[in-house]
């Protein structure tokens, strides 16, 4: 019979603040009842000197979730964060330079094509011209493409917390972020030691034993959590870690950020994040309340650091005149092995894969939660860490393959980045496979591993179809029946997104409803 160690894990100590610490301490926090007698102890420590990456504003729709288990309401967020609403992402120029006719941007939607309860799934017979000629597809199915080009929000004001007819994340200032996870986590009973580690001590089994902070001497834990970023002071230099480079499949290593103000204080603010393809990499354009985050991802394979400025300020216009950017070097991979002994790794010392569908705090939450329920407060480690290890990495490579389609199915010639990306020696066999199959039939939920999955069948989808891409269905008569239905639903679309239109209130209305809101709570 196996011999478990007899004291269990009765303290936590995260490495490491920012959004990747922060919110897996309050995530434990609230899970594991921190604070009470006889419960875990959750202690963080961060250092001064070392500065947050800060500059990742944009989420998926999990966040919701996210917040309303911590227990942070949506109008403190929106009031503490900058924060905005964002639907889905606005891609342009990815398909077709923008010189070359044809449809010059797709979207990506979070709201799931539409499918009444027995209703038909619409995506083969939009496949089969159902919608009508030139009706992309995240038109054709749901309504909130309309919605978000005309700048409407997902929700109204009498819609409760994280909730609205439309699916939706948010875009928010990081470091403002950060700062309110930080206070709500010391709320639930987070410890918060303000120190520099300065190293990492193994002790005889190889375990993490120790951390030695320049101010606060010796800290010690039953379970410690890397969050040091890039640096994986743990994970990665202490108990070696390898750390797996994808560079040869996504290619994008650089970015360049900047904060930029807007023309106006009432200036409209789109509810998606723009996502705009240039010469090697493409930028980011993030509207919160009052500024915008624009950003250059870059290869620098593909170009040169003054170039890649020079594009970033063409972008942005005179706005960036007086602005200098922030330079960022992006470590893109993952570890095979984020749990090693007793120290898991959160955050950026786990991986990284560029911010391209926002999966960056997507996996800090995904990698909060298998920790909250996997818990081994037994101190029995090797199971648990075995389940983690296999879950993020799968998870990972299916990002990496989810990324790595937007950028394949281009027809962009204008560049070497385009034409490498384009080539199928950098496209992994597994998205490979998944192409074969998907020429003679549509992404189907049995595609999918939903426990491994960070994106749901219509996310793939939506980017497949809005890259283009030429699905020929071996579809008659008696393989789509109901074609005339298929044809009436799509009208119908259309109608509920005009009466959408007329009941949704601008979002730049919206926020600024919840931002009373919580100024409201305060007083």
């Amino acid at each position: 019979m196996k011999t478990l160690p007899n004291h269990g894990v009765k303290n936590v100590l995260i490495v490491g603040g920012g959004t990747a610490g922060w919110l897996t301490a309050a995530f434990l926090a609230k899970q594991l009842g921190a604070g009470a007698e006889g419960a875990v102890q959750i202690t963080l420590v961060e250092s001064k000197e070392i500065g947050i990456i800060g500059v990742g504003e944009g989420t998926f729709p999990s966040i919701r979730g996210t917040l309303a288990t911590i227990g942070i309401d949506e109008a403190r967020f929106v009031r503490e964060c900058n924060g905005t609403f964002k639907q889905g992402i606005r891609f342009n120029h990815w398909v077709r330079e923008p010189a070359a006719a044809g449809a010059d941007h797709y979207f990506h939607p979070f709201s799931l094509p539409s499918q009444r309860p027995g209703g038909i799934e619409l995506l083969p017979y939009w496949l089969q011209g159902a919608a009508g000629p030139d009706v992309g597809f995240a038109a054709a199915v749901t309504m909130q493409k309309r919605v978000a080009d005309a700048a409407r929000a997902p929700k109204r004001p009498g819609d409760a917390d994280f909730m609205g007819p439309l699916n939706y994340a948010y875009h928010f200032d990081a470091g403002k972020f950060a700062a309110l996870l930080s206070t709500h986590a010391q709320s639930l009973g987070v410890r918060h030691v303000q120190a520099t580690v300065e190293r990492v001590v193994l002790d005889a089994d190889g375990a993490v034993g120790a951390v030695h902070t320049k101010e606060a001497g010796m800290l010690t834990a039953d379970l410690y959590i890397d969050c040091t970023g890039f640096r994986a002071a743990l994970i990665g230099e202490a108990l070696g870690s390898k750390f797996r480079n994808i560079n040869d499949v996504l290619f994008v290593d650089r970015a360049l950020a900047m904060q930029v103000p807007y023309e106006r204080p009432d200036a409209p603010i789109p509810s998606y994040t723009i996502a705009t393809a240039h010469e090697a990499g493409w930028t980011w354009d993030i509207g919160l309340h009052q500024r915008r985050g624009i950003g250059y991802v870059y290869s620098s394979r593909h170009t040169d650091d003054t170039r890649a400025e020079q594009v970033l300020r063409n972008y942005i216009g005179k706005a960036a005149d007086d602005l200098n950017p922030r330079q960022l070097k992006l470590n893109v991979g993952y570890r095979e092995q984020h749990w090693v002994k007793n120290c898991v790794a959160v955050g950026l010392s786990g991986g990284f894969l560029e911010p391209l569908e926002s999966s960056g705090i997507g996996l800090i939450e995904t990698a909060a939660y298998l920790v909250s329920y996997l818990f081994p407060y037994d101190g029995d480690f090797a199971p648990v860490a075995k389940t983690f290890n296999e879950m993020m990495k799968a998870r990972y490579e299916r990002i990496v393959d989810f990324v790595k389609l937007h950028y394949c199915l281009t027809q962009r010639k204008d560049h070497a980045f385009w034409t490498d990306n384009a080539d199928m020696a950098s496209v992994p066999d597994s998205l490979q496979d998944k192409l074969a199959m998907w020429r003679q039939r549509a992404p189907h939920r049995m595609d999918f591993v939903v426990d491994y999955e960070m994106y749901p069948p219509s996310s793939w989808q939506y980017v497949l179809y809005g890259m283009e891409y030429p699905t020929t269905l071996y579809a008659n008569a008696k393989t789509l029946p109901r074609m005339d239905e298929a044809r009436k639903e799509f009208a119908m679309i259309e109608q509920v997104s005009q009466r959408a239109l007329a009941d949704l209130p601008g979002h730049r209305a919206m926020v600024e409803h919840l931002l009373r809101q919580g100024e409201r709570k305060i007083a």
